[in-house]
């Protein structure tokens, strides 16, 4: 069996949130738009782009998807999450919003001329990365 290589396809990752309201109220104020059709009460699906989405599950719903104990993001790392944004600026603005919603700084602000970037740990301790890269540098 040959699996076809595709650059359509749709990317989806789950992360365990104690509120998933809270958690959608956080992202939107970070500029994120959510799917209703793929949304409710125990799950948010956040769109991060074009063929890429976050979904914010209950942590009951997590344990019951992952067949495994949840993780403790804010004493263990599960995974870390970076996302692009089309202008340096917009770098600082989103980590300041973040951190506005109730978010902690995990790093300051890294400038290596061609990628600026700030992270942050969400309102639950998921890692996050805001970053801008220079078109003309690649």
């Amino acid at each position: 069996m040959t699996i076809s290589t595709q650059t359509d396809r749709a990317l989806f990752v789950t992360l365990p949130v104690a509120d998933v309201e809270r958690s959608k109220a956080f992202f939107a104020q970070l500029g994120f738009d959510f799917d209703p059709a793929f949304s409710g009460e125990t799950a948010a699906c956040m769109k991060v782009g074009e063929h890429a989405s976050v979904m914010l599950g209950g942590r009951d719903m997590f344990a019951e998807l992952s067949h495994r104990p949840v993780g403790d993001p804010t004493t263990h790392a599960l995974a870390l999450f970076c996302f692009s944004v089309s202008e340096r600026d917009d770098v600082d603005a989103v980590a300041e919003a973040a951190l506005a919603a109730g978010a902690t700084e995990a790093d300051g602000p890294e400038d290596h001329g061609f990628m600026y970037t700030r992270s942050f740990f969400d309102l639950d301790g998921h890692g996050w990365q805001v970053m801008w890269m220079n078109p003309a540098a690649g």
